[in-house]
């Protein structure tokens, strides 16, 4: 590629601008390093130049390095190296920021001699959540411009940072408004003419502050103790500290042991994950327009549809079948709403115009000109039923029907209508205005501009919207079905809950399928255990004997205080029954308990998910292992830095795989069958990252 595509310069009068332009967000690419490189060597050679201006054309400042180039060979000049040319220049270089300079993008910001943003602009060091740190002088150069502390909670964070802010931290050194263009030539003539300060950053001495690399420190210990980049970034930061290029040296070898790391190849994985979802055989078909929504059901989950929908400035109508059920919901959507205002997600008056949006109703009838509706109540296939029976005559021609459910048969609900269609599974992950994740489930019969406006609707509502087949459970639930088996089994055989937890906590879950049992209400669980009991194969060995005897004692977890913990004044406690139960169960089904060690129960708990996952690909209702990995990642709590439960497969490999469950299956050759995918993976040597790039 010509690098004087991406890269272009001008004289105005004694000042040289140079403009990037490489969209939609100007990366750092190798095309714009070396134009970058040749422009500033260019305009030092000419000798008239008295200052030079940098902006970018288009929507930003650089927003990150190019991320695809990770991996590959790299290609000079790489970033550290192509920013001290920057530095070095012997004509005084400022730069213009709007829109976002993130990354590397920052880096190459404070790497000119001075810095100027336009007004709403942003900065940040997001590169923590690629499992990664700055690496191309962010951990040397923002100490020295805004401090240690400061360089700390942006680097350990990612976060985004003000314009204001920046300029209180001493990242920017005004805030000029008008065009990039514009600005950065004002900032040239008056670098130019004395009137802007410039100064090279690694001339600098960096303010130490011991307290700040301790505080930090503690704070990753407890907050994240299994990753590698931020213990790299705090050392990187650490060094500061001390020389410049020794600290560089630091730095580079911190970011590229982080880079070869599992963490970040899982961490890259997600990221690029998010978007591949997005890739659909419905992408090109055009969506119907959403002006307006039902929501049946004032609920935990109608009302959590419906904060998030007004939070997407869209018109909601909220439908109950009484008055006080419909009062529980205003009130509970009204709380969601301060919530949001409290947490900084929206601002009063946005508060106030979304509840301004929000149409309480009595009656499906409420229903009739609305463009999409989501049915959100108990989850009885009978109920649903009726419900969709009489939106078909309620609702108006064009208008989609979608079920919140979590397990039920889309085809079925849509055989109600006469317009099966319009139909589809818009699965919301409770706490529905927070969770990321929907699940767009497609009927037999759905239409592809229906499914369109599934994934419309997530990306108006900010979501991240994953395309799931039929089946019970779709991809998350059915997947986690199976291997909550496996957790019910290992305590039936004598591991302990507690033990479980622990054992996956430290493989990186946030919580243990305990813990999330009492947290979610054990009788959920219950309840589909019930629901499937009379289609339970007389083969398959029976685990949930210990949860049913907690639930059909009252101990459904935290919302009635004693599940499988005991809650008490904020606290978790051992549930002093639990053992009991436990015990007796054992005794009734004939089992002698054995020891389990963490490593064990971790690698049968994966090697079930695994197994399930690979199943839900093969019968096509994930469409690539891409998504499970996401629904997992936004959904279901799986450790980010190790990708999602088929990423993290491949790292296992699938003959090892085939191995445990084979070995696994001397116990219960009903339970632990070898996937026909994963065995062919086995033997072809093929991955589940093949699959994703099609091969």
């Amino acid at each position: 590629m010509d690098e004087s595509q991406k890269v272009s310069t001008e004289m105005v009068g004694d000042v040289a601008l140079i403009c990037i332009d490489n969209p939609p967000v100007n990366a750092g690419g190798v095309a714009v390093r070396r134009g970058i490189q040749q422009a500033v060597e260019e305009i030092n050679a000419g000798g008239t130049a008295k200052a030079i201006g940098l902006y970018c054309a288009g929507r930003t400042f650089v927003a990150g390095a190019d991320i695809t180039e990770f991996g590959k060979p790299p290609q000079a000049p790489m970033m550290p190296e192509l920013y001290d040319i920057v530095e070095a220049s012997g004509v005084p270089l400022v730069c213009a920021i709007h829109g976002t300079a993130l990354g590397g993008g920052l880096e190459l910001a404070m790497a000119c001699h001075a810095r100027v943003a336009l007004p709403g602009a942003r900065v940040g060091l997001p590169e923590i959540h690629l499992g990664l740190l700055p690496g191309a002088g962010g951990t040397q150069r923002a100490p020295r411009l805004a401090g240690i502390a400061a360089a700390l909670d942006m680097s350990l964070s990612g976060r985004q940072v003000s314009v204001a802010e920046a300029l209180k931290m001493g990242l920017v050194d005004r805030i000029d408004e008008g065009e990039p263009r514009d600005v950065a030539l004002k900032a040239a003539q008056d670098v130019a003419a004395g009137t802007l300060k410039t100064r090279r950053t690694r001339d600098i001495e960096t303010v130490a502050d011991a307290e700040a690399i301790a505080a930090a420190r503690a704070m990753v210990k407890k907050k994240s103790p299994l990753l590698l980049s931020p213990v790299r970034c705090i050392d990187a930061i650490e060094a500061s500290m001390g020389d410049f290029d020794a600290g560089m040296k630091i730095e580079r070898a911190a970011f590229i042991e982080c880079l070869a790391h599992d963490q970040s190849r899982g961490m890259i994985h997600a990221f690029f994950g998010e978007r591949a979802v997005a890739n659909i055989p419905e992408k090109k078909a055009a969506s119907r327009d959403i002006g307006s929504i039902g929501v049946i059901g004032g609920g935990t989950m109608g009302s959590g549809i419906s904060t998030s929908a007004l939070m997407a400035g869209l018109p909601v109508t909220l439908v109950e079948v009484t008055e006080e059920a419909l009062e529980r919901g205003v009130k509970t959507i009204t709380g969601n709403l301060d919530g949001a205002v409290k947490r900084g997600k929206m601002s009063a008056e946005k508060r106030d115009a979304a509840l301004a949006n929000l149409t309480p109703a009595v009656g499906l009838e409420a229903l009739s000109d609305v463009d999409l509706v989501i049915e959100a109540v108990f989850e009885k296939m009978e109920i649903k039923k009726e419900i969709f029976g009489k939106l078909d005559t309620i609702c108006k021609p064009g208008a989609v029907l979608a079920s919140n459910t979590s397990y039920l048969d889309i085809n079925e609900i849509a055989a109600e209508t006469s317009r099966p269609a319009d139909v589809l599974g818009l699965h919301f992950f409770s706490p529905a205005h927070i969770m990321r994740l929907l699940e767009v489930v497609v009927g037999a019969k759905t239409a592809p501009e229906v499914v369109a406006t599934g994934f419309a609707l997530a990306k108006r509502m900010k979501k991240v919207a994953v395309r799931a087949g039929v089946c019970d459970g779709f991809i998350g639930n059915r997947i986690l079905g199976h291997y909550l088996k496996t957790a019910s089994y290992l305590v039936q055989d004598g591991a302990h809950p507690d033990q479980v937890d622990k054992a996956l906590e430290g493989f990186g879950f946030a919580m243990g399928p305990h813990r999330v049992g009492d947290l979610a209400g054990l009788d959920i669980g219950y309840m589909t255990r019930k629901r499937l009991e009379a289609t339970r194969p007389a083969e398959e060995r029976y685990g949930g004997a210990i949860a049913d005897r907690l639930s059909e004692n009252g101990w459904n977890g935290r919302k009635t205080g004693k599940g499988y913990f005991l809650y008490e004044d904020g606290k978790t406690l051992e549930n002093p029954d639990l053992n009991a139960i436990i015990d007796e169960e054992r005794a009734k089904a004939g089992i002698t308990p054995r020891d389990f060690s963490d490593e064990e129960i971790v690698d049968r708990y994966m090697t079930a998910m695994i197994s399930e996952a690979a199943r839900v690909v093969e019968d096509g209702i994930a469409l690539r292992p891409v998504d499970v990995d996401v629904v997992f990642l936004m959904g279901y709590g799986f450790p980010r830095f190790r990708g999602g439960p088929l990423h993290y497969a491949d790292t296992i490999g699938a003959a090892e795989l085939v191995r445990r469950i084979e070995t696994y299956a001397q116990e219960d050759a009903y339970y632990w069958q070898v996937p026909e995918i994963l065995r062919r993976m086995a033997e072809d040597g093929s991955t589940f990252a093949d699959m994703n790039r099609g091969k």
